[in-house]
């Protein structure tokens, strides 16, 4: 019965399987090197959003504790919405980056598929053009556009914004979605002519297929647009045409600021990028997981 006993342990020893330590410390390094990343990026979010519902001696006392009985104070919020017109800058934010991106995605498809779809001379310059807008900041040509939008008479509207807004974000845009463009199959487009759809219908008809394109840009896009400063100073810096960015500006002072309504502003105008974020972050995921296994 022994040498029946040993040959049934040697046979669960064959059947089960040994373990890789060493590709179980790589997982869990990784894992906690990605945890840690996280939480370094969302703390300072965090304090921001936390701080704000405190009184102004617990934000310098205790920045880091939870607000309590005692510390819990919405001066911040109130301060926001009395002595600004906080309303307006939300929705000046708002009309802004939700025309412009939606501006992007269409002129960006489009341009996409006729990169992707067509061959024609300079069709390798117009994709280098594209390019170089990725590589060069817009914000260095900022004295040719502040004469260009005067030339247009648009200084002090949003639509100086919105303008400017497209021309810095269609680059990045027909960079991602002419590799997704390039890969959907040709059979699909193929059988679509063959049915008699023209190329608009075979273009609106490949938009499903590209969405996780779509929605990484839109969610790359959106927060340099929402979190922009520099434009909304140069070409928009009226009371009425203020970006929430911008008027967070006015709480803050030469020789004081008001950290209680900063705060509050500040945790205000990240609810929106946070909700598209939830949002689109399933349709992010399989756009750069898309984009790197596929070749």
């Amino acid at each position: 019965m022994g040498w029946k006993s040993d040959a049934n342990k040697q046979q669960l020893r064959t059947l089960t399987p040994a373990i890789d330590w060493r590709h179980l410390t790589t997982k869990i390094l990784k894992h906690w090197m990605l945890i840690a990343f996280a939480l370094l990026s969302t703390a300072p979010v965090a304090l921001v959003i936390i701080n704000s519902f405190k009184a102004r001696r617990a934000i310098f006392r205790n920045p880091y504790h939870l607000p309590t009985a005692e510390t819990f104070d919405l001066v911040g919020y109130e301060t926001v919405f009395a002595k600004s017109q906080f309303q307006v800058y939300y929705f000046n934010s708002l009309f802004v980056t939700l025309i412009a991106l939606a501006l992007i995605l269409l002129f960006g498809t489009m341009v996409a598929f006729a990169l992707a779809e067509y061959s024609f001379p300079g069709n390798n310059l117009l994709r280098l053009f594209f390019l170089l807008g990725i590589i060069i900041p817009i914000r260095l040509g900022s004295v040719s556009l502040l004469r260009l939008i005067d030339s247009l008479d648009l200084i002090g509207t949003l639509w100086a914004l919105i303008v400017v807004y497209i021309a810095g974000g269609l680059p990045f845009a027909v960079f991602i979605l002419t590799q997704f463009m390039a890969q959907v199959p040709g059979e699909l487009k193929d059988a679509a002519r063959v049915d008699g759809a023209s190329e608009y219908r075979v273009f609106w008809l490949i938009l499903p297929i590209i969405r996780p394109a779509t929605g990484t840009v839109a969610a790359i896009s959106i927060i340099p647009m929402w979190n922009d400063l520099w434009f909304p100073l140069v070409l928009a810096p009226g009371e009425a045409t203020r970006t929430v960015t911008l008027g967070a500006q006015q709480f803050m002072g030469q020789f004081s600021n008001d950290w209680n309504a900063l705060l509050a502003a500040l945790s205000l105008s990240s609810v929106p990028v946070l909700i598209i974020y939830f949002i689109s972050s399933k349709q992010l995921l399989q756009g750069l997981t898309a984009g790197a296994i596929k070749n």
